[in-house]
């Protein structure tokens, strides 16, 4: 661990990444919606602009069952902590469907602290955010977490549709939803953003200063990784051949085409698939990450929305609210989590967590820093 000259600390590691050895024909094809999906193609993404992708699939049998290692744990569940089913709108009057996690001992004759919880770009909230939320209600916290509009159990239509600012404004919809419980602290509301989520999560704080502090996990910035690709490996060439495929598609549904996707976790691998792709589709793909309410793949139409979204832009906004960011020092996705940190103003920690890569924080409990969350939430919030 390191301590920066503003006074906030950086664990320190080695620079071996995920993403060594990627090519550019798959670091072109990650672009996409998400985080989720990166995988170059895995991340609930964005293509290549010659390639689209029909409806697919909406369930698999036979799963395999996936890497467990280190603890993988992502549909656990906890008897020390009570869930119930929500739902409230947002702004837009579109229906958020949610759970609510409250703590068995929790008194509720008095105010509690209370967090937010976003689940990966191109995911659901029963992969990764579910069990955020659980583990941090064993702590103490009310936790929400929530589909994003257009995903899993919440409203909103094509499905599947990329639209950043409206995910966000689901964000401070879930805070309206907290403050009005009379057993949650209104001034004590925090959020936690996984992989994209965490780029939502930072739009959203930016403008909403009820969000009192604020952790992201293997974030990624959905709007650099659109337009830029990882490491800047996208041309304006390519982007502009992305932006011209998504916007021939706009008239082709117009006319009463059927809807195209594009990105996301591959349904299967080949010889060719790249290590990210292998890493996004063992969770995905398997019986330990997979859920049947979505297929990762945003549409293709929409996915572009992502190229003018600018999270890291005003970060002095949340100033002098806390953020922490989480990252594995082997995360493919580790310079979002770099850039945010350094764009910051105010309190702020870069923490490391050694060995682990981008997906491993999705469910690894081995691996996933709940002690650090704790400490931070219990200390700023």
């Amino acid at each position: 661990m390191s301590t920066n000259i503003d006074g906030s600390n950086s664990t320190s590691t080695g620079e071996t990444r995920a993403e060594e050895g990627v090519s550019r024909r798959n670091l072109i094809k990650l672009t996409g919606a998400g985080a989720a999906v990166i995988g170059l193609s895995g991340a609930a993404g964005l293509a290549g602009a010659d390639q689209a992708f029909a409806a697919p699939a909406a369930s698999r049998k036979d799963l395999e069952p996936g890497d467990t290692s280190n603890g993988a744990d992502n549909f656990y569940t906890s008897d020390r902590v009570t869930v119930r089913k929500i739902s409230f709108k947002n702004q837009y009057e579109m229906k958020v469907v949610g759970n609510l996690f409250v703590p068995n001992n929790l008194d509720r004759r008095t105010t509690n602290p209370a967090l937010v919880v976003g689940h990966p770009m191109g995911a659901v909230k029963e992969q990764s955010a579910n069990l955020y939320a659980t583990k941090m209600a064993e702590q103490g916290y009310v936790t929400l977490s929530f589909d994003l509009s257009f995903w899993g159990e919440s409203a909103g239509k094509p499905r599947n549709a990329v639209s950043p600012d409206i995910y966000a404004e689901d964000f401070s919809a879930a805070v309206d939803y907290l403050r009005s419980q009379p057993f949650v602290d209104k001034e004590r509301v925090g959020a936690i953003g996984i992989c994209g989520s965490g780029s939502f999560v930072l739009s959203a704080a930016k403008i909403d200063p009820r969000i009192k502090a604020i952790a992201t996990v293997s974030m990624y910035d959905m709007g650099a990784a659109n337009r830029d690709g990882l490491r800047k490996s996208v041309t304006l060439e390519q982007r502009k051949a992305m932006i011209a495929q998504a916007a021939g598609q706009r008239d082709v549904e117009f006319a009463g085409g059927k809807v195209q996707y594009t990105g996301g976790t591959p349904e299967e691998l080949t010889a060719e698939s790249s290590a990210v792709d292998r890493e996004f589709y063992d969770f995905y793909r398997t019986a330990r990450g997979y859920h049947p309410n979505t297929t990762t793949h945003p549409t293709l139409a929409t996915n572009t929305k992502f190229m003018n979204f600018h999270p890291f832009s005003d970060l002095e906004l949340v100033s002098p609210r806390p953020l922490l960011f989480i990252a594995g020092d082997r995360a493919h996705s580790r310079e979002f989590s770099e850039e945010a940190y350094r764009l910051a103003t105010g309190p702020k920690e870069l923490f490391w967590v050694p060995g682990a890569g981008h997906v491993d924080l999705y469910d690894r409990v081995g691996l996933i820093p709940f002690d650090k969350l704790t400490d931070f939430f219990r200390t700023k919030l």
